[in-house]
């Protein structure tokens, strides 16, 4: 189903597709299906750095809400007679320590026009429809475009003779389908299981800990649904997939958790030495100040007086 009002976005994504496609036509067959797979890889790419501040922002929050847990939970137990001076109590904590609790949605938020846009460009393709901007040869090309033996256009459950139309092997092109599902379910739970691992070693008696863990193992279920979407579809979903699993390896490595022992007392871990940390190097810690050299003493030794002058002498 098409919205009306993000036609300006679908064109948007059409053109960006346009262009990259044409970029890489320049010393690829422009109906490759390398071609095809750079195109859509590329536009993820620039897609997850466009939104690295959010990224980063989200991250951000996080760290505050897990530190400032053990105040919350606090906060929980005085209050837990009386809801809304606790909602009242928490959210001034929120707001004093500059805490966004809906701060982890803004990335998700972003993506989810991008999304939809390149569900609704990839299926006008598929239907055969040059519409967005797009013209019938680059419609023509997309569809003949085949990663691995699978057509860019297909969807699993795609019958035998759609698939043949597109040019492959009903058997084959399931198989290259339900492999990249898999691939995605497998960086799905990977993605969440690092953030739940996380948040349980920052907070051992979290009481979320058990919903944390049905979600680690539920999660990735959900990209049993992509097997609705067209191969395009998913392999910029499972693109995404892993560079969220990187970029959350990254900053969880150089950025550890605070730790917050059983008397309370808040302790950060040095960076851990992660694939990326490897690569790159531990981020370097703030120069110190050279102390100032102390004051040397000088012990002045008291001078020897003539005899003379020493008390209780007597001139001869």
């Amino acid at each position: 189903m098409e919205l009306p009002f993000l036609n300006w976005l679908y064109t948007a994504v059409a053109w960006v597709i346009t262009q990259i496609h044409a970029g890489y036509s320049t010393f690829i067959p422009s109906s490759s299906g390398l071609n095809w797979a750079l195109t859509i890889i590329t536009l993820t790419v620039l897609m997850r750095l466009l939104i690295f501040p959010l990224f980063m922002k989200q991250m951000r929050s996080s760290r505050k809400m897990q530190e400032l847990a053990p105040k919350v939970q606090e906060l929980r137990k005085k209050y837990k007679n009386d809801k809304q001076r606790m909602n009242q109590e928490v959210m001034r904590l929120y707001q004093e320590a500059g805490a966004n609790p809906l701060g982890g949605c803004l990335p998700i938020v972003a993506q989810f026009p991008i999304f939809i846009s390149m569900f609704t460009v990839l299926r006008a393709i598929a239907e055969d429809r040059a519409v967005f901007g797009m013209t019938k040869e680059l419609v023509n090309s997309a569809r003949a475009a085949h990663v691995l033996g699978a057509p860019l256009a297909a969807k699993f459950f795609d019958s035998a003779e759609v698939i043949r139309s597109l040019g492959a092997q009903p058997v084959t092109t399931k198989i290259v389908l339900a492999c990249f599902v898999a691939i995605s379910s497998c960086t799905t739970f990977l993605t969440v299981r690092q953030s739940v691992k996380r948040s349980m070693a920052q907070m051992p008696d979290n009481p979320m800990a058990q919903q944390q863990k049905i979600l680690m193992y539920i999660s990735p279920l959900f990209a049993v649904f992509s097997l609705n979407f067209q191969l395009g579809l998913i392999l910029y979903w499972v693109t995404t997939n892993l560079w969220t699993l990187g970029q959350q390896h990254w900053f969880y490595s150089r950025h550890p958790m605070p730790v917050v022992d059983e008397k309370g007392n808040i302790t950060t871990p040095e960076p851990t030495n992660g694939i990326f940390t490897k690569l790159v190097g531990k981020p370097k810690a703030p120069a110190q100040p050279e102390p100032e050299p102390a004051p040397k003493i000088v012990r002045q030794q008291p001078t020897r007086q003539p005899r003379s002058k020493r008390t209780g002498s007597k001139k001869s």
